[in-house]
């Protein structure tokens, strides 16, 4: 397993996409997109699922409003499931619950920041893979460093 699967609910969740693939590229991970709807072309959506659960893959879906395709990509694969809805102030982020409320017997996880979505998918990945789980924790080393960084320009600055 060294795929992860990133179906969208529509197009204009592209750009949502694109930051979990640069993301997963850090890691070296191979991707695959796929627009399809839940409510519209369920079908469609069952058969990615089937296609690629044969590769032992993480998917990624990625729909607002009304997140079936979350629930629905979940209940049909034993393979893990991240949901990462794009936030809305539409609804007040109301549209979330569509992700967080599932039936019993179905559990996508549930991750806002695409960023974080794609580091799950690779600590999932890096389970089975020691190559991805050194990345990981290089990653997650660098953004300590990241952080260490900015704290010593904030003592810095109020040294001044």
């Amino acid at each position: 397993m060294k795929k992860v699967v990133i179906i969208m609910g529509s197009k204009s969740d592209l750009d949502w996409a694109k930051k979990i693939v640069n993301t997963l590229e850090k890691f070296e991970i191979e991707t695959a997109i796929h627009a399809a709807s839940a409510h519209k072309v369920p079908l469609k959506c069952y058969d990615l699922i089937k296609k690629y659960e044969k590769e032992n893959v993480v998917f990624i879906t990625i729909a607002g409003m009304s997140n079936a395709l979350s629930g629905f990509s979940d209940a049909q694969t034993y393979c893990p499931v991240i949901a990462c809805p794009p936030y809305s102030d539409k609804f007040g982020g109301g549209d979330l619950f569509s992700s967080v409320r599932m039936p019993s017997g179905v559990a996508p996880l549930t991750i806002l920041s695409p960023e974080n979505a794609a580091l799950a998918a690779a600590k999932i990945i890096g389970l089975a893979n020691t190559d991805i789980q050194k990345k990981v924790s290089e990653y997650q080393a660098k953004k300590r460093e990241e952080l260490e960084k900015a704290d010593d320009e904030i003592q810095k600055n109020k040294e001044s």
